[in-house]
């Protein structure tokens, strides 16, 4: 059954944050007829986000019409520490928490789990810039700072911007097993790393 990929957006997320996963799921989908994920963009607003280096991302949907979301991943960036005292943005994020199948944080965007109290006690992964901060947020959190990514029951981390590709790749095999995981590498020419 066709999964719904939801990657959250606000300004100054991290380009890579959101356009690699999001690469990584729709050619996995597109391989395969368009029958394995739904992916699309999503933020507080309808109107355009200012990406990190300026960027500008229109968001497929908002907070009051987006679908069902069975795969949620919340971007990282300098725009995670405003994003992480949001309170629309942590309502949001803790709502839709409650039924994925997976959470994923990329990068920064650990921050918005930490501040929710989802990384309590938990394995976790986010930019090596960010790991200070983390442990002051997270004390019970548990860094796994020589992991690309990291996988804590339904939730899922990454490190810093690329690692995230990585991430993806992973939760695709786990869904639909290694050999979408090779076709989808092998399209997009990419050299795959474990966690």
């Amino acid at each position: 059954m066709k999964k719904n990929v939801a990657i959250l957006l606000f300004d100054n997320a991290e380009v890579l944050d959101f356009a690699g996963p999001f690469e990584v799921f729709s050619v996995a989908s597109q391989l395969k007829d368009f029958e394995l994920f739904n992916v699309f963009t999503v933020a507080k607003d309808s109107g355009a986000i200012s990406a990190v280096n300026g960027l500008s991302v229109n968001p497929k949907y908002n907070f009051q019409d987006c679908p069902p979301v069975d795969i949620l991943i919340i971007s990282g960036g300098v725009g995670s520490g405003q994003a992480m005292i949001d309170k629309e943005i942590l309502t949001w994020v803790e709502h839709i928490h409650q039924n994925t199948l997976y959470t994923v944080s990329i990068c920064s965007g650990s921050r918005i789990l930490g501040t929710l109290g989802l990384l309590d006690n938990k394995k976790y992964c986010t930019h090596h810039g960010v790991y200070e901060h983390m442990a002051e947020m997270v004390p019970s959190g548990l860094p796994q700072k020589e992991k690309r990514f990291i996988q804590d029951g339904k939730i899922f981390t990454s490190g810093g911007i690329s690692a995230g590709i990585d991430l993806s790749f992973y939760i695709v095999s786990l869904i639909y097993g290694n050999d979408t995981v090779q076709a989808t590498a092998d399209y997009m020419e990419y050299n795959l790393m474990q966690g």
